[in-house]
């Protein structure tokens, strides 16, 4: 049944960066690519988003707006999913351009908070964010349930700006270009005849860029410029 595959990309990991076992025999028959993630069992050559960089621009950015307490709203699984790298870049740009004072704690508990919006309404309370970076559009509710106005009182930033949501501000994870780049890598396995887990796995990151939206203010004068 698999006679006419020269070669695969896979897509879709959203809980585990482990593949199931029982398609090992995929790997050493077939080249393969992995889209969006790094994987860990097996370790294959993947492309995907600079998941830090886009971090740590996002977090240049909201500096740069003006904004003095930014705070990351992620799912713990989608972070550990890909390796804490969005949790990394924020926690950068806090250790670079805040002082300890500014610096607030993630919210990991969104499932959780789906089922019980309290959970995230103390944190705010407690965090007192001027400014929110998320993956969820449902955050934009949570904050209208709680009495909040976007962006007068808070205003966000989407890690994954979609063209659906085009009033958003955020980053464009340009997901063409990393579809691209899969591509791109799996012919040239195929021409080179690899296969198997390789035991040097390439990776392929391709940047983000920023996309302006009604989600954020407009930008303060005399805001400083980040190092």
């Amino acid at each position: 049944r698999t006679r006419n595959i020269r070669g695969m990309v896979i897509v879709g990991l959203m809980q585990r960066n482990r593949l199931p076992s029982h398609l090992a025999e995929l790997w050493d028959e077939f080249p393969a690519i992995v889209t969006g993630v790094r994987t860990r069992d097996p370790a294959l050559s993947f492309a995907c988003s600079d998941h830090h960089a886009l971090a740590l621009a996002a977090f240049e950015k909201a500096i740069s707006l003006g904004y003095r307490r930014p705070a990351l709203v992620l799912d713990g699984v989608i972070d550990a999913l890909i390796e804490g790298r969005f949790t990394a870049g924020f926690l950068t740009g806090q250790s670079r351009l805040l002082p300890q004072r500014q610096r607030t704690r993630p919210f990991h508990e969104v499932a959780a908070a789906r089922k019980d919006i309290t959970l995230f309404s103390r944190w705010l309370e407690q965090t007192k964010p001027d400014v929110i970076f998320t993956l969820y559009h449902e955050v934009d509710r949570w904050l209208s349930d709680l009495g909040k106005c976007v962006p007068d009182d808070i205003g966000l930033i989407q890690y994954e700006w979609r063209p659906i949501h085009g009033g958003w501000a955020g980053m464009d994870q340009c997901n063409d270009l990393v579809g691209e780049a899969a591509l791109d890598m799996l012919i040239s396995m195929i021409h080179h005849n690899e296969r198997g887990v390789p035991e040097h796995p390439r990776a392929t990151l391709i940047g983000s860029h920023w996309v302006d939206g009604t989600t954020i203010r407009r930008p303060t004068s005399g805001s400083p410029t980040p190092v």
